[in-house]
């Protein structure tokens, strides 16, 4: 079994002991992304949408580092705190995987770190 830590200043450096993402073999396992913006470590001001996008953008700047695409998504986990912002989130979320839909589970938590309404990680297998 080949393991690879992956780790890119594309996407904002972990706020704990834990890694950006971890890939075995062929499969890319990445850690739950919040809006972080990755040069200033700060909460990315706006609603929902705006830290739903954000949130993407870290994804996939992981995924690019590990030479993975959003079409190698199998499966997502988004946590939010609040299932009335499920539809805002999914209208965000459907722009990035328009036509590959992976397998996920949505959860409402009672709180995120850092006090951001949305929390996704996911699972790619080239």
């Amino acid at each position: 079994m080949k393991k690879k830590v992956i780790f890119t200043n594309q996407a904002p450096q972990a706020i704990g002991p834990y890694s950006q993402a971890i890939k075995v073999n062929n499969m890319l396992y990445v850690s739950g992304q919040i809006a972080l913006d990755p040069k200033t470590m700060e909460i990315v001001s706006g609603e929902v949408e705006a830290q739903t996008h954000q949130v993407m953008k870290n994804l996939q700047a992981v995924l690019n580092e590990a030479d993975f695409e959003l079409t190698d998504v199998v499966k997502t986990t988004i946590y939010i705190d609040d299932m009335n912002d499920f539809n805002r989130i999914n209208d965000v979320y459907a722009k990035y995987f328009d036509t590959h839909r992976p397998a996920r589970a949505t959860v409402e938590v009672s709180r995120l770190p850092k006090d951001v309404k949305v929390e996704i990680d996911l699972i790619a297998v080239k």
